[in-house]
């Protein structure tokens, strides 16, 4: 009887080594997959220092906005609306071409370090499904300034970034999803409640970019 026990011990344990074996196996194929489908390159700290450039853009654009108006009620002197704008544009794409500097930078770094090509078919169809919205969005707000509708813009913005962090989510991190929701639900309320473009576009693009890159370092690079 003893022996029958044993044996019968012994050939459970080869079974539960057997199904853990089975198991890792499956972890590695499923890990795999995820790689190959997804891009996991994105870094936190890039989305940390894009929500700190677009915090750094609407100071200074609310600077320019408010000296204008001073000038102008203090000494009939203001920026013509021309150079206002301008002054804005230029201020707005000084931010841009630094968050994707910054965002190619730190990409790129993280995945030298995980051993992965940054520019392959994943990627690609990254930036096709995520330029998609924002080519739009952005072709949408120059017919917004053409039609002098100014205090769209902002929720606009908002709204079609939010649409393309959706949209690119399905090729990286999901957690970008949870990120174009509050974009596009802060866009719907500066629709809603506008007066406040500026500071819309600081919260939405500033503080919600910082906290993502906080939560996206914490949890795939710390």
């Amino acid at each position: 009887n003893q022996i029958v026990v044993s044996y019968f011990e012994m050939q459970s344990t080869f079974y539960m080594e057997d199904q853990k074996d089975y198991l890792e196996d499956i972890s590695q194929i499923r890990n795999m997959m995820e790689q190959s489908s997804r891009f996991i390159s994105l870094s936190g700290v890039s989305g940390i220092f894009a929500g700190v450039y677009a915090l750094i853009g609407a100071y200074v654009a609310h600077y320019l906005i408010w000296e204008s108006s001073l000038a102008r009620l203090k000494n009939g002197y203001a920026y013509s609306t021309w150079n206002l704008q301008v002054a804005l544009y230029a201020v707005a794409g000084a931010v841009l071409v630094m968050a994707i500097a910054t965002g190619i930078y730190f990409t790129t770094r993280k995945a030298k370090q995980q051993g992965l090509k940054t520019w392959d078919k994943t990627s690609q169809r990254l930036i096709i499904n995520l330029l998609i919205p924002l080519v739009t969005g952005g072709v949408f707000c120059l017919v917004l300034i053409n039609k002098g509708m100014i205090s769209i813009i902002a929720p606009s913005t908002l709204i079609f970034y939010g649409l393309a962090l959706v949209n690119a989510s399905k090729y990286t991190f999901r957690d970008i999803r949870f990120l174009g929701f509050i974009e596009i639900i802060l866009g719907l309320i500066a629709s809603i409640l506008p007066g406040g473009g500026i500071l819309y576009m600081a919260v939405g693009f500033g503080i919600f970019h910082i906290l993502y890159g906080i939560v996206m370092y914490i949890k795939y690079e710390r």
